[in-house]
């Protein structure tokens, strides 16, 4: 088994060095090159780190802007919280999950560091603030000069999606997307999918903002929309649809199959996320597969280098894959 005399010779630097680095000691003022080889000399030696007392261990919170209830019908942010807790198991990490609505909780705790998922308005930015200054949002990026990020580039997202139906001659393209707000309700959440959706159309003289629906982030929401658009559209029904996340693709199917429209025959369907059931849908879906697991741990390791002692902040893009299945050509 490697110790830590072993990852010391490795990586170069003395035995004390290497004990404080890979015990997160904020005190400790050394590059991030050196904090590097040492993790990655840990790495490449397999060190397995020792249970800490607990007075030694990080203590970090993950607040989710869901309530249970919404997060149990949201696999994404599920897959992200899992993310979290899987990464901070690895490095032996004390973490606590929280909601929004219990924010006055951690503020009698003793907080290292937040790992923040989903969307907060400014003034629950400042509530998290004013609890610990070492936290990451995942989701979302705000005061991305003083805060760390972990998000996805949806503006891309969306383009791989257009430029995907535009290679297979789509040009009557339609959007069934949802828009949210904050919890405490003080604004509505900009969309980033809806809106390059709307610029990237216009730019190729095919936007006709009445194939453009917009509800909620749900199943019964995109199955509620796709009903209305077959309606309102009948044979000038668009031939592809962008849907915004897996839930909505996952409804307009359902109203598609219900209508007798076949897809992808006649209606081409991609959407976002890559969820678990996506592959298991009649017909499987085609999705923009999100690495949210990916993303939860690195917004752990990202948090450990604020609490190890980083100043810059730093916003990280998980990259995204468009998977061809059997509901677009």
């Amino acid at each position: 088994m490697a110790t830590i005399k072993d990852i010391a010779e490795k990586a170069g630097v003395s035995i004390a060095t290497v004990s404080r680095v890979l015990n997160y000691d904020a005190t400790l003022s050394v590059s991030d090159e050196t904090k590097k080889k040492i993790f990655e000399a840990a790495e490449a030696l397999s060190y397995k780190k020792k249970a800490a007392r607990k007075s030694e261990t990080a203590r970090i919170a993950l607040i989710h802007w869901y309530t249970e209830k919404e997060e149990l019908d949201d696999l994404y942010y599920m897959s992200i919280r899992l993310g979290v807790e899987n990464r901070c198991k690895h490095h032996d990490i004390q973490v606590t999950k929280y909601f929004q609505n219990n924010i006055e909780e951690m503020k009698q705790e003793d907080i290292q560091g937040i790992v923040a998922v989903g969307k907060f308005s400014s003034k629950q930015v400042e509530e998290l603030l004013a609890i610990t200054q070492n936290i990451v949002f995942v989701d979302s990026s705000p005061e991305e000069d003083h805060f760390d990020s972990v998000v996805i580039d949806f503006e891309k997202a969306t383009t791989k999606v257009l430029n995907r139906f535009l290679e297979k001659g789509h040009t009557s393209i339609g959007y069934i997307g949802g828009r949210e707000v904050f919890k405490d309700q003080t604004a509505e959440i900009e969309d980033k999918r809806e809106l390059t959706f709307k610029q990237y159309m216009a730019q190729h003289n095919l936007l006709n903002e009445d194939f453009m629906y917009v509800g909620e982030f749900s199943v019964q929401s995109g199955h509620d929309l796709m009903v209305r658009a077959i309606k309102e559209h009948g044979s000038q029904l668009p031939t592809a649809f962008f849907a915004a996340n897996d839930s909505i693709a996952v409804g307009c199917l359902r109203a598609l199959l219900e209508a007798g429209i076949a897809v992808p025959d006649r209606v081409n369907i991609i959407g976002v996320n890559d969820i678990s059931i996506s592959k298991y849908v009649y017909p499987a879906l085609s999705t923009i597969r999100v690495y949210t697991e990916l993303m939860g741990e690195t917004a752990v390791d990202t948090l450990l280098e604020r609490i190890g002692g980083r100043i810059i902040a730093k916003k990280v893009y998980i990259s995204t894959k468009l998977v061809n299945r059997k509901s677009s050509f």
